[in-house]
């Protein structure tokens, strides 16, 4: 049986998959990743990634924040691909309960997914600091500089997690939950060594585990599959039924 055939042969059997994914998803999409040989951690900036993408230099140098933030993480041209659109026809047949993503990009629900856990937030979301008040991603993208309040004038941060923040509790509850009831685990995308995210699988006690990665995982010895191709080429051959 090739991988492929097991891979369908999970997917038939399941009723209650879980998706875990991360950068990989949307790669294949035109999303730039943080690891890969040309990602961000390999390109030249006056502060490493890390720690552009931190609360403190948010807080204290945020204009150069923003200059990084709407350059690399602002990818309002870019669309679902394969992988995004069959996880949403899976769920809209029943087949697959959540999405668990480390992306930020918003791509699994604009592809038509409903339930997904987003563990780092949304570029989507963004509430000025001060009122509260809510800015779509396109308004950030559109500010000269630092996008301000157009009610109080205040400072106004994306609502996503950035490296000295916790995880949104409710987030995270949601997303063991729906790994305890799972009987399929799907992990597609991920190096699996963003912590606390990745820490979230060993709540998985269902079947089968399959990676779809293109290199090796800390997780690959607990996986019954492994399959190292793209991973909307991967998905595009699954058939829903």
């Amino acid at each position: 049986m090739t991988p492929l055939e097991t891979l369908q042969q999970y997917i038939d059997r399941a009723e209650r998959i879980v998706f875990f994914g991360g950068a990989g998803v949307s790669t294949e999409s035109g999303v730039p990743d943080f690891r890969s040989v040309d990602g961000l951690y390999h390109q030249k900036w006056d502060y490493p990634p890390e720690t552009i993408l931190s609360h403190t230099f948010f807080v204290g140098q945020t204009g150069e924040f923003y200059r990084f933030y709407k350059e690399k993480m602002l990818c309002l041209d870019v669309r679902p691909n394969a992988a995004h659109k069959k996880l949403a026809r899976l769920e809209a047949a029943g087949k697959l309960s959540a999405v668990i993503t480390q992306n930020i990009d918003g791509l699994h629900q604009a592809a038509g997914s409903k339930n997904v856990l987003e563990l780092h937030g949304s570029v989507h979301r963004n509430y000025c600091r001060r009122c509260r008040k809510a800015f779509d991603a396109q308004y950030m993208k559109n500010a000269i500089d630092i996008p301000l309040c157009d009610a109080c004038g205040s400072v106004i941060k994306p609502d996503v997690v950035l490296y000295e923040e916790s995880l949104n509790g409710d987030t995270i509850e949601a997303a063991v939950a729906a790994l305890q009831r799972a009987d399929l685990l799907i992990i597609g995308g991920t190096s699996l060594a963003v912590y606390p995210a990745a820490g979230l699988i060993r709540y998985y006690r269902g079947g089968p585990i399959v990676l779809l990665n293109r290199d090796e995982t800390p997780y690959d010895y607990r996986a019954d599959l492994c399959i190292r191709e793209p991973i909307g080429q991967v998905l595009e051959q699954v058939e829903v039924r």
